[in-house]
């Protein structure tokens, strides 16, 4: 059983999408089909702009979602039975899933761009990996610098068993990943992109976000969607909306999504996106099952570029 797995921000790479438009024809109709939705040449920026300026979550956000729909939809060599998105991810797996229009989720993600921007804006805010600790551990520490700081932090994700993220203020994040390394985490270091979502935290952008999104025709799932909010496959619309403001606010379950996906049978794990970022976890996790990029797949072999941050 294959199963397409979209990663979320910190994925996006100078050029992405690039030799995908160039070579593949029915991505880049996916790449103009955005631009006409648009009213712009999106495309003409996400190819040349730099890795800092893709920071920016209004472009983000739209270039890793277009590129990821293009990715697997761009090719008819393999299907998947069964799709997950670790956040800003879950939305092209309702697209592949036919849960939501490529139309419909290019108009909301360029408002939740919007939306995650202004709120960085007003509260910096940051994200830090946290390895090797146990969530108890990392809990008590973050009501400890919560409480010093006047600050609320919280744990955003759960990547996989002792892999968890971290999300409050920029200053706060700091000091906790310091407090945590000191007492012998593996990795506690705050990451490049921005700490908004999946928190309490976002309770205005969630609101927000929330109406737009229940605005969207939401369509019974072509094929199971594990979502990040409880970790379960689902078809139904009615469910499948109300997951996704619910992980507004809420942390991304990837720990228990990943072992649902191999109880119920998953034995490919594709990763649609620029890197390994997700393949990694499922390898931690489950040596014995076969995981690997699409970029990997003989459609795109050796034709697109293939930003796996370890090679093999």
């Amino acid at each position: 059983m294959n199963a397409f797995l979209f990663p979320g921000q910190g994925t996006q790479k100078e050029g992405m999408g690039k030799d995908l438009y160039a070579q593949f024809p029915k991505a880049k109709a996916i790449f103009e089909q955005a631009n006409d939705i648009l009213g712009e040449r999106f495309t003409d920026t996400l190819f040349t702009a730099s890795e800092e300026f893709l920071m920016d979550t209004r472009y983000t956000q739209m270039g890793i979602f277009i590129y990821e729909c293009a990715l697997a939809l761009g090719q008819d060599e393999v299907k998947p039975d069964c799709v997950a998105g670790h956040s800003l991810g879950e939305y092209a797996a309702l697209v592949v899933s036919g849960v939501l229009s490529f139309e419909e989720g290019v108009r909301f993600i360029k408002k939740r761009g919007q939306v995650f921007y202004e709120a960085f804006q007003k509260h910096p805010s940051a994200m830090g990996a946290v390895i090797g600790i146990p969530e108890e551990q990392v809990l008590d520490v973050l009501k400890q610098v919560s409480e010093e700081d006047g600050e609320s932090l919280y744990i955003a994700n759960y990547n996989g068993p002792g892999q968890l993220v971290i999300t409050g203020g920029t200053k706060s994040v700091k000091k906790a990943c310091k407090v945590l390394k000191g007492m012998g985490a593996k990795r506690a270091l705050v990451l490049p992109q921005k700490g908004v979502g999946h928190s309490p935290n976002s309770a205005e952008e969630g609101r927000i976000l929330g109406e737009e999104l229940k605005k969207l025709h939401f369509n019974e799932a072509r094929i199971p969607i594990y979502q990040d909010a409880d970790g379960m496959p689902h078809t139904d619309p009615q469910e499948i909306l109300e997951n996704q403001v619910k992980l507004m606010t809420h942390p991304v379950q990837w720990t228990k999504l990943t072992n649902e996906m191999a109880k119920n049978g998953v034995t490919d794990f594709y990763e649609v996106g620029t890197d390994d970022t997700l393949e990694k976890i499922v390898r931690r996790m489950y040596p014995e099952l076969h995981q690997q990029s699409i970029l990997d797949i003989s459609t795109y072999h050796g034709k697109i570029q293939n930003y796996k941050i370890v090679k093999e």
